[in-house]
């Protein structure tokens, strides 16, 4: 609602919509997280409330609100099984606000509100940090504070645009203070936490792939990382990001050797016959929150990933990273991967490597037709050779009319063979599985590895985007010569997938067609800004982590920067801000009222030109002695009607026209007599 409409309400009308309407400005991004009676119970009493505000009717009575606060916990237990915890506590927090806005009789009623409106403003924070968030919350905040200085105004109509201005200069005011708290207070681990709600991932990789569930992730453009290599980057078609190993097969599903939630995915060491050759290729990752341990790296990273101050992390035997929490916050690290590798020959005790029944296990009962394929392959190569069979397998993958698509219809219980002789298309999770089980059905092991396959270069910024959207499914196959090999079907059914970075995606909306339309670039180069900005503020300011605040001690002097130090520098600043606030404080106290300076500068200037002005005399008096004075007929006149122009804006201010400012300029345009 706009100012200027509010300012024709009575008082207590005016200022109570205005805070219902920033209470809903702080609630409205809530309600993608709300259960649905949450977001319908809070809007019907933000509206009950300020449908009673215009119509100057009595608020409800306490049994009423004591019933509707037993709606509000009851239904909330119903829903979430708990009062406690995140989603839990927001509901009960966002309930609470609306409730006592049927309470507001008095200002300490209101300055309830202010402070659980405060509280409910940083709650947006638990579900995204982004720039979009904090740029709304600001303005939540500025409302708040508008309507917070407001209510310290309880005499006559003050404006609401003038409040909004002593808001906005208290908060720039306070911003020095901010920032010092940012960048130098301690950035020490959480000293509490709350309950996970929901262990749901953002990147859609899980320990276990289920047949047409990856394929929901291509219709997901959201951003899973970021990627900044240090000089010329790989090609496309070599950016494979590693995620999750899966070995064991059901007939439908695919599970990690631990079948777990990652943790017990493959508990044994990094492989100890790792071996890397040619140069590395160094890049720093910036991890969106995934609820996941998973620490994606290219093919391979021996060495141990340079994570910020308290993670840890360590490399399974299948190559994979993991982090020993799961990642609840934006993450970024240093990587060092090596394309040229070869690993697997070996086991755990350094011996050769024989025992491969793992990979070539296949449940009972399924498949049939896929079996009797990899036994004609198995005829037609009678040596065994596994290359020779892979080699097979794709070319008929090239040459049989196979496809690559984002709906491939309903799959049903035998998967590998509706691909390879019914369907004939899918999607990468469709291709790596029938491709890994007819390898295996051959005699050659194989697994499936899940993860992220290349990236889009974002030209203003420089960092390569990896979106959800990107994540692939892909095969390793073993020989006893070369050990896991990767082997990437899709690659073979759907070549641009991979070498030329062709994914499948939706059709644009209305509004990004029709900017499509108008110009086939600008949609791009708006969503490349907009994700360069987006990125930055990843950078600087969720990703100031500890560590970069002792880089920056170091910048600053320090040899050896601890959290002591950053404490020491935190409290000189604070001290020197203190004492600058008195001394402001005390040189405004010495100041007169701004009018009261104006007018003792007008008798100051009326004495030089002759015209007998006291040191109290008001403006009314003023006039009457320039009146009676010799100075020039028009000064007289320009004079007595500005006199007159001060004491109405004191006096009279709504009638005035004129603002001081304006005054001011006058008095200084006056043509004086020369002495």
């Amino acid at each position: 609602m706009k100012l200027t409409a509010l300012s024709h309400l009575p008082r207590e009308t005016r200022d109570t919509l205005f805070l219902l309407a920033v209470i809903a400005w702080v609630m409205l991004p809530q309600v993608a997280h709300l259960p649905a009676w949450a977001s319908a119970l809070a809007a019907g009493v933000l509206l009950w409330r300020g449908w009673l505000a215009v119509g100057g009717r009595p608020l409800p009575g306490r049994w009423v609100l004591v019933a509707l606060l037993a709606v509000a916990l009851a239904a909330t237990w119903a829903t979430h099984r708990t009062l406690l915890g995140r989603d839990a506590g927001v509901t009960l927090v966002v309930m609470l606000l609306a409730l006592k806005t049927l309470e507001l009789r008095a200002r300490r009623d209101a300055l309830v509100v202010f402070f659980l409106g405060f509280f409910a403003l940083l709650t947006n924070f638990f579900y995204s940090q982004s720039l979009a968030t904090a740029a709304a919350m600001l303005v939540a905040l500025l409302g708040l504070l508008t309507a917070l200085v407001n209510a310290h105004r309880p005499v006559g109509q003050p404006s609401l645009r003038e409040s909004a201005w002593t808001a906005a200069r208290m908060a720039l005011a306070g911003a020095p203070v901010m920032l010092a708290l940012f960048v130098f207070f301690p950035r020490f681990a959480p000293l509490w936490g709350i309950p996970t709600d929901a262990m749901l991932g953002r990147s859609g990789l899980s320990s276990t792939m289920e047949v047409g569930a990856v394929t929901q992730l291509a219709l997901d453009e959201g951003i899973a990382m970021r990627v900044k290599f240090e000089g010329a980057p790989p090609p496309q078609s070599q950016l494979y990001f590693r995620g999750p190993v899966l070995t064991r097969f059901d007939g439908r599903r695919w599970t990690a050797a631990g079948g777990g939630d990652g943790f017990d995915a493959t508990l044994a060491p990094g492989p100890g016959d790792l071996q890397v050759r040619g140069a590395p290729i160094r890049y720093q990752v910036t991890l969106e929150p995934s609820q996941r341990p998973w620490l994606l790296a290219l093919d391979a990273a021996p060495r141990p990933l340079d994570l910020p101050e308290g993670q840890r992390a360590r490399m399974t035997a299948d190559l994979q990273w993991l982090a020993y929490r799961p990642l609840t916050d934006l993450l970024r690290y240093q990587a060092e991967s090596y394309p040229d590798f070869r690993y697997g020959l070996t086991g755990w005790d350094g011996k050769p490597r024989r025992d491969m029944d793992a990979f070539l296990r296949l449940p009972a009962g399924f498949n049939p037709r896929t079996l009797a394929l990899a036994g004609e392959l198995r005829r037609q190569h009678p040596e065994g050779d596994a290359p020779a069979l892979v080699r097979a397998a794709l070319e008929r993958l090239r040459t049989g009319g196979y496809g690559y698509t984002l709906e491939p219809g309903p799959v049903g219980r035998d998967t590998a063979d509706e691909f390879w002789f019914d369907t004939k298309a899918g999607f990468c999770e469709h291709i790596a599985s029938a491709f890994v089980v007819l390898m295996r059905a051959a005699g050659v092991p194989a697994r499936i590895v899940t993860g992220f396959q290349g990236g889009e270069l974002n030209g203003v910024d420089g960092y390569w985007t990896v979106r959800n959207a990107d994540a692939h499914a892909w095969a390793e196959v073993w020989t006893a010569d070369r050990g896991w090999m990767r082997v990437d079907p899709t690659g073979a059914v759907s070549p641009g997938r991979v070498g030329q970075f062709q994914r499948l995606r939706l059709p644009d909306g209305a509004l990004a067609g029709a900017v499509g339309r108008l110009s086939p670039t600008l949609l791009a180069q708006l969503r490349a800004t907009w994700e360069a900005v987006n990125n930055g503020w990843n950078q600087w300011v969720l990703n100031y982590t500890q560590s970069r605040q002792f880089d920056m001690l170091k910048h600053l002097g320090f040899e050896s920067p601890s959290w002591q130090d950053l404490g020491k520098v935190l409290a000189g600043l604070l001290t020197v801000a203190a004492l600058g606030g008195a001394a402001w404080a005390r040189w405004e106290r010495s100041q007169h009222d701004p009018w009261l300076r104006l007018l003792a500068r007008a008798r100051r200037r009326l004495g030089e030109a002759g015209v007998s002005a006291p040191p109290q005399a008001p403006p009314r008096e003023l006039l009457e002695r320039v009146q009676a004075s010799s100075l020039p007929p028009e000064l007289r006149r320009q004079l007595a009607d500005w006199l007159l122009a001060l004491e109405h804006l004191r006096y009279a201010p709504a009638g005035q026209p004129r603002t001081l400012a304006k005054l001011q300029r006058e008095f200084r345009q006056f043509s004086w007599p020369r002495k």
